[in-house]
C-alpha cells in the first residue's frame, strides 16, 4: 500500500551506457560522458576521477560536504570497494555509504529520490571504446 506519491521533480536517471549516463530534471534530459556527482537536492557537478584506481579520501570527502542521508557510489562497471579509509569522513558524520556497480547504483538512486530521501549518487563513468550501447534502466 503506497501512502505517499512519488516524487516526481527529483533529478533523475534515464539510462547508462558504457561511458556515458543521462539525466532528466523537469522535461530536460542530458547525456553526461564523465564521472558526476547528482543528488536528490538539485545537487549536480563534476567528479575529477576517470579510473577507479585514481579515487582519493579528497573525493568522498567532497561528498559531505552535500550533507545526504546516504551516498551511493556507482563503481563503474562492476563492483569494486574503496578502502575504508577513504570512507572515514562519511562515516564520522554518520552519511551512510553503500558500494555497487554503477548500473545497480543508478536504479538504486532512482528509488530512494523518488521516495524523496536525501540522497546522492557518486557515479564513476570509466572511460571505454564503445558508447554506442544503451543499457536501459528498468527490465
Amino acid at each position: 500500500m503506497k501512502l505517499q506519491p512519488d516524487h516526481l521533480d527529483v533529478q533523475s536517471i534515464l539510462g547508462y551506457g558504457p561511458g556515458w549516463v543521462g539525466l532528466g530534471r523537469n522535461g530536460i534530459a542530458e547525456k553526461i560522458e564523465h564521472s558526476v556527482v547528482i543528488g536528490s537536492g538539485g545537487e549536480k557537478f563534476d567528479w575529477n576521477c576517470a579510473h577507479f584506481e585514481k579515487l582519493t579520501a579528497e573525493h568522498f570527502a567532497l561528498l559531505a560536504d552535500t550533507r545526504p542521508e546516504l551516498v551511493i557510489f556507482g563503481s563503474g562497471a562492476r563492483l569494486r570497494f574503496p578502502p575504508p579509509a577513504f570512507l572515514r569522513v562519511l562515516m564520522a558524520q554518520r552519511i551512510g555509504i553503500e558500494t555497487m556497480d554503477t548500473l545497480a547504483a543508478c536504479r538504486t538512486y532512482n528509488i530512494l529520490a523518488g521516495e524523496g530521501r536525501r540522497v546522492i549518487a557518486a557515479l564513476l563513468i570509466e572511460a571505454t571504446g564503445s558508447q554506442t550501447e544503451r543499457i536501459p534502466l528498468s527490465e
